[in-house]
């Protein structure tokens, strides 16, 4: 078992409950052990006994750092319901990944995302699914800290190949409307006047290439791409059309909300903020009380 983060003044408990009983008051103090032993378990449940390794690292610099990680990343957000911890991983890795700079990271949530069992060729069309979102260098830059984290965990993948076959246009329209309904189309009607050809690529590449494939379900690639959206900060007209799609195949109103939510400790609380404004618009027009 790690050792948890402790330092002079600052109780650190072994579990949940401890220090707790029906006659004694909870203190400030045993609140925050409370929150750190929950997060050490969970850091543990979704990376392994040698997850904390990470913030130990940080004693000698920054120890009220790895503290926060622990106690708020995975006490409180991590363990919130409404997404389980395969959903939160894909989230995870799509905000990594448009994030761009994160390698270190990317691999741990990569390695997180393989403990709690998702198939390494699913984390690998993760990463491709984010190629329209993120573009080809953030991509190809994540797929090194993928490769990076299968090898550390001994992981073969077999790569998965699609024959490009058929009628892209017609498929990625079909796929537009599933994923997107009309509201879609007329997303690409309007670019006809100015770039008609970016328009004939979105339906093609993103929808008539990437969107169809294996591996991951209409909700999962969802929730990478509003983890990427969100991560990226300034791409409110596409994380409505998302947030609509993400309902539209089947997420529910909390699964989004706690989309949101667990792009926090990876994205900051602006990006955050700015996306639970748009999305309090998609609620309004849709007529969605959150409870």
């Amino acid at each position: 078992m790690a050792a948890p983060l402790a330092r002079p003044g600052v109780a650190v408990a072994d579990s949940p409950d401890h220090g707790r009983s029906e006659q004694t008051e909870q203190t400030p103090q045993t609140e925050h052990s409370a929150r750190y032993a929950r997060g050490a378990a969970r850091m543990k449940q979704i990376a392994g006994e040698d997850a904390l390794a990470t913030v130990e690292a940080l004693e000698d610099i920054a120890p009220d750092l790895g503290r926060f990680v622990v106690e708020f990343a995975y006490g409180d957000v991590h363990a919130r319901p409404g997404l389980d911890v395969g959903q939160r991983q894909l989230v995870t890795i799509g905000a990594l990944t448009a994030a761009g700079d994160t390698a270190p990271q990317l691999r741990f949530h990569i390695g997180a995302a393989l403990h709690v069992g998702l198939a390494a060729a699913q984390v690998v069309e993760a990463l491709i699914h984010l190629v329209p979102f993120a573009g080809f260098p953030r991509t190809l830059n994540a797929l090194a800290a993928a490769r990076a984290a299968f090898e550390e965990r001994g992981v073969r993948v077999e790569p998965v190949e699609v024959a490009p076959g058929g009628d892209r246009h017609a498929r990625g329209e079909d796929k537009l409307r599933e994923v997107d309904g009309e509201h879609g189309i007329e997303v690409i009607e309007s670019l006809k006047d100015v770039a008609p050809d970016l328009g004939r690529y979105v339906v093609e590449f993103a929808f008539g290439d990437v969107y169809p494939r294996p591996g991951l379900d209409l909700r999962q690639r969802q929730l990478v791409t509003l983890g990427g959206l969100i991560a990226l900060g300034d791409t409110a007209p596409q994380q409505k059309v998302h947030f609509n799609a993400a309902l539209r195949v089947g997420l529910s109103p909390r699964q989004v909300i706690e989309t949101v939510v667990q792009a926090v400790p990876y994205t900051g609380f602006p990006r955050a903020l700015n996306a639970v404004g748009v999305l309090r618009e998609v609620f309004k027009e849709r007529g969605i009380r959150p409870a």
